[in-house]
C-alpha cells in the first residue's frame, strides 16, 4: 500500500489539520444552581466521527 500511495495525486496529501483546542463562543452554558454538589455526567457517543488523514473527508 505504502508504494501504491505515491500514485495518489488527487487526494489531500495528508496535510489534514486535527484541532486540538475549541472555540468557547460555541459552547452554550448556565449557572449552576448548586454548586456544592457532586456531579457525575457519562457522555454516549455511539457514532464516532474522524477525520481521514489522507483526504480530510470525514470517516465514519
Amino acid at each position: 500500500m505504502t508504494q501504491r500511495k505515491d500514485e495518489l495525486t488527487l487526494l489531500g496529501g495528508g496535510k489534514t489539520k486535527y484541532p486540538s483546542d475549541y472555540c468557547f463562543e460555541v459552547l452554550e452554558y448556565f449557572e449552576n444552581k448548586h454548586p456544592d454538589n457532586d456531579y457525575f455526567v457519562k457522555f454516549n457517543c455511539p457514532e464516532f466521527t474522524s477525520l481521514c488523514p489522507i483526504t480530510g473527508q470525514p470517516d465514519f
